[in-house]
């Protein structure tokens, strides 16, 4: 069996849509069954299907860096489990696609792939919502643009608001004599987290993804870049690069499952919010305005 072949086979024959290997594996035992059958007979280690698919799996994974340092056309989202695709399109093309939520071209899969539905970043909001809620135990909150003003003119707010906005209580589950001594001692009660969300990430955009988060969410506790996919290496290589020097974390969305979304890497803590920052934010967007209102009523009265 050539795997390289086949593998490519399945991806051209369904370009853009993404595949595990497991998936490849298994499409490659059903479509060839007598080459398949034929790899278990010389090897003396492959004792079963299951064995089989285990194997393919892995030459798959092993072969992945010098199949696509020759064929570029060959892409990986970066995670687990990564997934396969062949596309035509350049990076800035697919950038462009993702961003206008445009569906992939129909193709002729010989098995499911994970999903051809468009999806939007507005989409994800409720996603990474949900994964905050249940991972970081914050109150998670939309800003929304479309509900600041426009003082400043056209490009006078430009990569200002986060996407999302969440409250954490450092004092949930406390002893409620010892809450009551924290809201007269000054101590920290709460730390405020910033989102900026992408629908995809890769070479092409990834600097200035990164570098809207540093604008619009360094000011919080914690501010992150999170996005539903990751595509290539050298695109996460250079989040840990900027990372090193602005601090700004990377969350993946999970979109079958947003709780299992991944916390890729954390968030440098601020220790003190900038809250003149937060005082133009407030000024200019009601959404945030909101936000704040919440933070302070915590304060006064220690409910969320």
């Amino acid at each position: 069996m050539n795997l390289r072949e086949r593998v490519f086979e399945l991806l051209k024959s369904s370009p853009d849509e993404r595949f595990k290997a497991r998936q490849i594996a298994e499409w490659l035992h059903k479509t060839y069954p007598a080459e398949t059958a034929e790899k278990m007979a010389r090897s003396s280690f492959i004792d079963s299907e299951a064995a089989l698919l285990n194997q393919l799996v892995a030459e798959i994974g092993a072969n992945r860096p010098a199949w696509q340092a020759k064929f570029p056309n060959l892409r990986t989202t970066e995670g687990r489990p990564r997934r396969y695709y062949w596309t035509e399109k350049s990076e800035a093309e697919e950038i462009a696609q993702a961003e206008s939520a445009i569906s992939p071209p129909a193709g002729s899969p010989q098995i499911p792939a994970l999903s051809t539905a468009p999806v939007q970043e507005r989409d994800l909001y409720p996603m990474l919502m949900e994964f905050i809620s249940s991972e970081m135990g914050a109150a998670a909150f939309r800003i929304n643009e479309s509900t600041a003003s426009n003082r400043r003119g056209a490009g006078g707010n430009k990569w200002l608001y986060p996407d999302i906005v969440a409250i954490e209580a450092l004092t949930s589950g406390m002893n409620k004599e010892v809450v009551g001594a924290l809201q007269n001692s000054g101590e920290r009660r709460a730390r405020v987290w910033s989102f900026e969300v992408k629908r995809l990430l890769n070479r092409s955009n990834v600097r200035e993804a990164y570098f809207q988060a540093v604008s619009n969410s360094s000011w919080a506790s914690f501010g992150y870049l999170a996005a539903a996919e990751i595509e290539g290496a050298d695109t996460v290589r250079e989040i840990q690069m900027l990372y090193s020097v602005h601090g700004i974390g990377l969350i993946e969305i999970d979109m079958d499952s947003p709780t299992e979304s991944v916390l890729r890497i954390p968030a440098r803590e601020r220790l003190s919010i900038e809250w003149s920052m937060c005082s133009r934010l407030a000024d200019e967007n009601r959404d945030f305005s909101s936000v704040m209102r919440r933070l302070r009523q915590f304060y006064q009265t220690g409910d969320l």
